[in-house]
């Protein structure tokens, strides 16, 4: 499984734990999910207030991350590997084309483009991260 499609399954099954997970891959890609058919099954984060559950994944975290701004916070509260090389092979999966070595522009970069791709896939983002 891709890292976005670990990233998207984690915050299903904590927003709808009694619900089956998405039965496709999550499009990480913004304008592919754009692109898709009227008839395309519905995204998988539908209905998923993606800011209550991150903020229920921070609590449960006993942590104190900001995953409104931090990348590697939002994956550390997430469960997931939030280590330089994982995170450059999310922005392999996201088409990232700028310098991986620069991770601070990287990072930006990357939670801008996870909190794209969850709104993409059918998230319901705060007011303060909606693009």
């Amino acid at each position: 499984m891709s890292i976005f499609g670990d990233i998207v399954n984690k915050l299903f099954q904590k927003a709808k734990p009694d619900a089956a997970p998405p039965a496709t891959e999550a499009t990480p890609d913004p304008a592919a999910a754009q692109a898709a058919q009227p008839e395309a099954a519905p995204a998988p984060l539908a209905d998923v207030d993606v800011g209550a559950v991150m903020d229920q994944f921070v609590a449960e975290s006993g942590q104190t991350l900001n995953w409104r701004t931090s990348i590697v916070d939002t994956l550390k509260a997430l469960g997931v590997e939030s280590s330089l090389e994982h995170r450059k092979q999310l922005t392999q999966e996201l088409k990232y084309t700028g310098e991986t070595n620069d991770s601070a522009s990287m990072n930006v970069w990357l939670h801008s483009q996870v909190m794209t791709a969850l709104a993409a896939n059918g998230g319901k983002l705060p007011d303060d991260l909606a693009h």
